[in-house]
């Protein structure tokens, strides 16, 4: 049994949380946390744009912390489940490590390159595992498609658009501080750029337009210039309208089909689905059985791949620390172009 200890009680970390109750050979050993009530399992405060809300938990037989350090000192621990503000990913990520546990993290793996890079230099000296939550890969319509272009079973991969789009996450407090969370760039459109990333390989450039609040861009439209020319772009932000709290899609063209998917979270009148749909060249459409549609089944099937990861001792190719970092990288790339306004190499 692989016993984790959970560093944070945000959105994720009870996500993170409820998806470990549905994978078999892990269990949360332990929880740190500084809010009071919520280490107590008061949970109610905690909210997200998609899937459920908080509420009052049981913690019976679950070790708790206010202090990391003492978690940090818990040798029945094997894992550390990093789910702080991005700003405190780096320093938690890499006292772990030193302590000799191995560190499932949040993304993005970190605000900036050279964080990222220390983290990745940590672990290979700690000689323990680091794995990024970058959960697009396992979200069932990502997977398919992911699978689809490494398979080759419709051709090559010629273009796509993706898009995720929220409401300004009022509860964040510090979501648009560039030292904090990183604004949607870094907190949202990294998603994105860490799959472009897995199926298309590093870009030569990226061109992008959009507008800035402060220091973070707020919303853009990106050109991922590859060579040779792949059409892939880009769509992402936050908008002041509450009623959709989060959307995600994707258009993928292959050499013999089109794939397409988006899912929209409303207010009121239900969650918008368009199913993940396959235009064939003779004409057929294709909508393959994927799951329930539930959001927690891609997270349960990130942390089963951690999971098989440290038990295995082998690094997942799809939540690799370098692969987190080179979608920062890409990140980083298209703020610039936006302050610039002209095309940046990458």
């Amino acid at each position: 049994m692989i016993n984790v200890g959970i560093a944070g009680l945000g959105f994720m970390g009870m996500t993170h949380y409820l998806a470990y109750q549905k994978v078999r050979g892990v269990k949360v050993a332990a929880l740190c946390e500084q809010d009071a009530k919520r280490l107590a399992g008061d949970w109610r405060t905690i909210k997200g744009n998609f899937g459920p809300q908080g509420q009052i938990m049981d913690l019976t037989g679950i070790a708790r912390y206010a202090e990391l350090d003492d978690m940090l000192a818990d040798a029945s621990l094997d894992m550390i489940d990093v789910c702080l503000p991005p700003a405190w990913h780096a320093k938690v990520t890499i006292a772990a490590l030193r302590a000799g546990k191995h560190v499932f993290c949040e993304k993005p793996i970190a605000l900036n390159p050279a964080d990222a890079n220390r983290m990745v230099d940590a672990a290979k000296r700690a000689g323990k595992l680091l794995s990024i939550g970058q959960v697009l890969p396992f979200v069932p319509e990502y997977r398919f498609a992911y699978e689809a272009i490494q398979s080759g079973k419709y051709g090559r991969l010629l273009g796509g658009h993706f898009k995720r789009i929220v409401s300004d996450p009022a509860w964040m407090t510090e979501f648009w501080n560039p030292l904090a969370c990183g604004g949607p760039m870094l907190d949202l459109h990294v998603h994105d750029a860490h799959f472009i990333r897995l199926i298309c390989g590093m870009p030569k450039a990226v061109q992008s337009i959009g507008t800035m609040r402060g220091e973070v861009v707020e919303r853009f439209s990106t050109q991922f210039i590859f060579d040779p020319p792949q059409t892939i772009t880009a769509a992402s932000g936050a908008i002041d309208q509450q009623g959709r709290t989060f959307t995600h899609a994707y258009e993928i063209y292959l050499e013999k089909a089109t794939l397409f998917f988006e899912y929209a979270a409303l207010a009121q009148v239900g969650d918008l689905v368009t199913p993940l749909t396959v235009l064939l060249q003779n004409g057929k459409v294709l909508r393959p059985k994927l799951g329930s549609g539930d959001p927690q089944e891609g997270f349960v099937a990130e942390i089963a791949e951690v999971v098989r990861a440290v038990r295995s001792d082998t690094p997942s190719p799809l939540l690799a620390g370098e692969l987190a970092r080179d979608a920062v990288i890409l990140c980083q790339k298209q703020t610039e172009s936006v302050r610039r306004g002209r095309p940046v190499k990458v």
